[in-house]
């Protein structure tokens, strides 16, 4: 009878398991992507930092969350954090230029984080970034709308993702970074 229910949990296990194989192969270091300026970011430079990951859009509800974004960003960045912008027209609510969204970014929000060109976060199009975020975390790791984000550890590798509807200066992602930094 022993047997019976060990073999039974050890197949509810295997019916159930999370899809993601956390085997990282590679992590985030291991990438690069191009700035909004055209350089090449190459993510080695961000080796042992916090990084919050977070595809963007100008025309979005969340849109107002780039003035937490730059909160963090004023408040953590000496101490190891860093806040990189995704700008994304996954989701249809993305400027077509980088040169429109840098000013966008700069008028209306006074932004002096890193972002990225416009990029895409879903789909067979996206950029090995989130490719390699899904295979390591699972479908959290997939943009479900603008302002999901990602924080990755200083190993590298996904601590936690989060919605949307998460705010940047959420009582949970500051205590999670706050315990990343220190």
């Amino acid at each position: 009878m022993k047997k019976i229910i060990i073999v039974g949990i050890s197949l509810m296990f295997l019916f159930f398991k999370n899809s993601a194989i956390s085997n990282y192969e590679k992590v985030f270091y291991d990438f690069q992507i191009e700035s909004i300026n055209g350089e090449i970011i190459n993510f080695k430079q961000y080796e042992n930092k916090v990084i919050l990951l977070v595809n963007t859009a100008s025309y979005c509800g969340f849109t107002k969350q780039y003035d937490d974004l730059q909160s963090l960003w004023d408040t953590y960045k000496s101490k190891g954090l860093i806040v990189l912008g995704i700008p994304s027209n996954s989701f249809n609510q993305e400027k077509k230029k980088n040169s429109e969204i840098k000013k966008f970014c700069e008028v209306n929000f006074n932004i002096n984080f890193p972002l990225t060109t416009l990029t895409e976060v879903k789909g067979n199009n996206a950029h090995e970034i989130y490719k390699w975020a899904k295979q390591n975390h699972g479908k959290s790791a997939i943009p479900k709308w603008n302002f999901h984000k990602i924080l990755i550890n200083r190993t590298g590798k996904i601590e936690e993702t989060y919605s949307s509807l998460t705010k940047p200066t959420s009582k949970k992602i500051i205590a999670i970074i706050e315990r990343l930094l220190n």
